[in-house]
């Protein structure tokens, strides 16, 4: 996990110049905790059990991130989807993962989790309706920037490893709300045959977009060569 996450900081900072973390990049700090939409999807106690791999789940769907001033990071995503072709058939992950994350000189952003992330799958149109999985991937962000909003204020804007943005995240608190920033269940570790990043979006499965998926190396050197083309 650790080589891997090297890897990528030396690819991404390769694939473009520095950004200058200034006043015109950011208007506040990124640390604190942020929330998208109606904001009931927050990170900490309310929202993941660690221990007991089990969800509080929030009135409505959405993201939270938070970030520390010292390095770590805590992700809470809730999302439901239909199905065009059925549309009793809606599918809704859970999603929680932490770790540490690096602010990397070109203006992205890596997650590099602890390795006790986990989410939950439903789908009651799936062979298996109802079940709970690891999730331990590598996060890029190729792109972020904190600007002021005139009604909702401080705004994190987060874009994905192919450039596309994730919805806008709004400043809940400058203290992060978050559980402790060490391993919090034991994983059994398996083998894998070649090294993944996380792209931080849901992909179509079967019966609509199920989880958040791993897109292969190879994909990851191609949007890092489109990143240098945005910037």
């Amino acid at each position: 996990m650790m080589i891997f996450a090297s890897l990528l900081l030396l690819l991404v900072t390769s694939a473009h110049g520095q950004i200058v973390y200034d006043a015109a990049h950011n208007v506040t700090a990124i640390t604190g905790t942020w929330s998208s939409g109606s904001q009931n999807v927050v990170t900490g106690s309310g929202f993941a059990t660690p221990s007991q791999e089990a969800f509080t789940y929030p009135s409505t769907t959405g993201m939270s991130y938070s970030f520390t001033d010292d390095g770590y990071y805590e992700v809470a995503r809730y999302r439901m989807t239909s199905n065009g072709s059925v549309p009793t058939c809606i599918t809704g992950v859970m999603n929680w993962v932490h770790g540490t994350y690096v602010l990397v000189s070109n203006g992205s952003i890596v997650l590099t989790p602890f390795g006790d992330g986990y989410q939950q799958i439903q789908d009651p149109c799936a062979a298996i309706s109802n079940f709970i999985e690891n999730y331990n991937d590598t996060e890029l962000y190729t792109l972020w920037n904190i600007y002021q909003d005139p009604v909702k204020g401080y705004t994190l804007q987060l874009y994905q490893y192919d450039g596309s943005p994730l919805p806008p995240q709004y400043l809940i608190s400058t203290s992060p709300n978050m559980l402790p920033t060490q391993p919090l269940r034991n994983v059994s570790k398996t083998t894998t045959t070649s090294t993944t990043v996380q792209n931080a979006a849901v992909l179509n499965a079967n019966a609509g977009e199920r989880r958040w998926e791993v897109a292969s190396m190879t994909g990851l050197l191609t949007v890092v060569g489109l990143a240098s083309l945005l910037l």
